[in-house]
């Protein structure tokens, strides 16, 4: 009787404070206000949560709150027009907030001839635009609602946050035939411990409090590229309100 062949592995990265130094949505977000989106007190409230997202980790309101401002900035708006936006986003203000060593993370497992999934709570457009440009698999994300090529403003079931991750995860390895034990996962939050489990190589990046604690107890790799950039970060945020306030 033949064996059945060998599962491979597979790698998955959350993006915000993982992969990307603070939140994706934020970014598009001040992408869209300076293209006159909606108004300045807006930008200030979206800053704010940018501080606290990079000093503290996600949180779910913190999260929710993010989302729900995001998904008002696209309604009523086309398709077509948040992509050509997301990539524009992406030229002018994630490439720059990339982590390098988590990048180069992914391509090692590119290189070894694993896939590479992103995993993320904001829309997946955003994700799968920044999987395009590393070179990486794809992407899950949260799937936003059109008609007639014109955005709702809703969402297509549940936020990809938490638990959610972790059943889109199980989906996406039986429909592609991943080892889930075999493989990667890497997230900076506690957040994402229903995703973390569920691999046989749990990483923890940047880690928040709760996630750095269970991962030390658990014996889980840590990587920390967050503390050393972490306070010039603090002061661009707070020099892009007072040029709000000002304008």
């Amino acid at each position: 009787m033949a064996k059945s062949p060998k599962k491979p592995a597979a790698a998955f990265f959350d993006i915000d404070n993982t992969l990307v130094r603070g939140s994706t949505s934020y970014q598009f977000g001040k992408a869209a206000y300076k293209r006159k989106f909606f108004p300045r007190k807006d930008f200030i409230a979206f800053a704010w949560h940018q501080v606290r997202f990079i000093a503290k980790g996600e949180t779910e309101h913190m999260l929710a709150a993010i989302k729900d401002r995001a998904l008002e900035l696209v309604k009523g708006r086309s398709y077509d027009q948040m992509k050509a936006l997301i990539a524009t986003v992406y030229d002018e203000e994630i490439k720059s907030k990339v982590w390098p060593e988590t990048a180069k993370l992914a391509q090692q497992h590119v290189a070894a001839g694993r896939e590479v999934w992103l995993i993320t709570a904001a829309p997946q457009e955003m994700g799968e635009e920044i999987a395009r440009r590393l070179g990486l698999t794809g992407a899950l994300g949260t799937r936003l609602v059109k008609v007639d090529g014109i955005l709702t403003g809703e969402i297509d079931g549940k936020p990809l946050h938490g638990k959610e991750k972790a059943k889109a995860l199980k989906k996406l390895a039986k429909e592609r035939g991943f080892s889930l034990k075999k493989s990667f996962a890497y997230s900076d939050s506690h957040n994402d411990l229903p995703l973390l489990s569920m691999v046989g190589h749990p990483v923890a990046v940047n880690p928040d409090k709760l996630l750095k604690i269970y991962a030390k107890s658990a014996g889980w790799k840590i990587y920390d590229f967050k503390r050393k950039e972490l306070r010039p970060v603090k002061r661009s945020i707070k020099q892009e309100i007072k040029i709000g306030k000002k304008g």
